[in-house]
């Protein structure tokens, strides 16, 4: 991992904006910069209101990590279905699962560090995968 330097972030100073999914907005945290876009971290909070139409996606990514803040959030994740990550709730996401986002409290925050601080994001036709299903596989 290539360092350029400290990365610092403070609350006082912090900026959201609009990012991937439209119900959320992101805060940088500063550390793509800091270690040369090999991890990125920010703090995603809710859009109060705003419509959750949460298709089901991937990240190409390496490492995806999240911890909630505050409030709650319930994903599905291929081979688990859903979930209710609550504040002090933590969530490893292997490279490449299929998830989507079904509903959050409207005071949700959470952190989220990934790897490469780049990735590409996918929507899929759905969360399992057709061949598990068609075989009877049991989530696991």
């Amino acid at each position: 991992m290539t360092s350029t330097g400290v990365a610092l972030s403070h609350a006082r100073d912090a900026r959201f904006a609009r990012g991937l999914r439209s119900f959320f907005e992101y805060r940088d945290l500063g550390i793509a910069a800091a270690t040369g876009g090999d991890v990125v971290a920010h703090v995603i909070r809710a859009v109060p209101g705003a419509s959750l139409a949460g298709p089901a996606h991937l990240h190409r990514t390496t490492f995806q990590f999240v911890y909630v803040l505050k409030g709650w959030i319930e994903p599905e994740y291929e081979g688990k279905g859903k979930v209710r990550l609550e504040a002090g709730s933590c969530a490893y996401q292997p490279p490449s699962i299929r998830h989507r986002e079904l509903a959050h409290s409207d005071d949700l925050e959470m952190l989220e560090v990934a790897m490469p601080a780049a990735f590409a994001t996918e929507e899929v036709a759905a969360i399992e995968d057709a061949v598990s299903v068609s075989r009877g596989s049991a989530p696991s």
